[in-house]
């Protein structure tokens, strides 16, 4: 695998910054290459400007066209460019955060604003059918993603019943919505609860499985999401009524109903 390791954390020396250096390792000592992305340390700008797409600032902007022809005349801002350069590079992308306030650091969200512009990981047309590309299509297909993070929360309270909502939900936004959204094959996520106050033994066991789902992670199962245009949705992007009928929610965009048409293919943590 080409690995592109994009992480977000402040303190290396943090529980995240632990698993980090180990699954790197794990990888290289298996064959693997990697390339890293650590956001704080390159000391990322997460925000949208208008010179990133060489654009006057006294002119109204608007980010997608502006973004496109950025893109397409070679005018990206250069750190943009580089960040493009590592993603188109790999096959595999491991995004590593610790959840904050349900969702990712700051950091993180902005190297997502900043690298996905219009033309490259959205707003990709179909050559012959002139139909959006995404949902399982798109600038980016090909490439697997495996998301790492940590929780302060115990496992129970991030289930199915817990008070801060299934953490496969909470998740739908980057898993779906951003990784699959593009064209990338997102796996299921790699979570560490309890990530406050982890023992040493707790850790050793994070490592170990880690390790398994790093050395695991060619042939890893898909999360399966439906294909927008793979049958499973009508013209107008609903859901069709034979597919979980009378079922809502995020868990209907997940082949689990034995009917798909698609192809194949809170708690923070503190510093530690």
């Amino acid at each position: 695998m080409r690995v592109l390791w994009l992480y977000a954390h402040p303190d290396p020396r943090s529980l995240n910054g632990a698993l980090r250096d180990h699954g790197i390792a794990v990888l290289r000592e298996h064959g693997h290459e990697v390339r890293e992305s650590d956001l704080y340390a390159m000391g990322w700008d997460p925000v949208v400007r208008a010179a990133d797409f060489a654009h006057d600032p006294a002119e109204r902007m608007d980010v997608l066209t502006e973004s496109e022809r950025a893109l397409n005349d070679g005018t990206l801002h250069p750190d943009i460019r580089a960040e493009q350069e590592k993603l188109l590079w790999s096959d595999t992308v491991v995004v590593q955060f610790p959840l904050w306030w349900f969702g990712m650091p700051a950091i993180l969200k902005g190297w997502f604003d900043r690298l996905f512009v219009q033309g490259f990981a959205q707003g990709v047309l179909d050559p012959v059918t002139g139909r959006a590309r995404r949902y399982g299509d798109g600038g980016l297909v090909g490439r697997r993603a495996l998301v790492i993070t940590t929780v302060g929360a115990n496992a129970a309270t991030t289930g199915p019943r817990g008070i801060h909502g299934d953490l496969d939900e909470v998740l739908f936004p980057l898993t779906h919505g951003t990784l699959w959204y593009s064209g990338m094959t997102p796996v299921a996520p790699f979570v560490v609860n309890g990530a406050v106050a982890l023992s040493d033994d707790e850790y050793t066991d994070a490592a170990t499985r880690l390790t398994e789902r790093l050395v695991t992670l060619p042939d890893a199962d898909p999360i399966p999401f439906r294909h927008q245009n793979g049958g499973d949705y009508d013209p107008h992007l609903v859901l069709r009524d034979d597919h979980a009928p009378g079922e809502t929610g995020v868990g209907i965009h997940q082949a689990t109903d034995g009917v798909h048409c698609g192809r194949t293919g809170g708690d923070t943590e503190a510093p530690r």
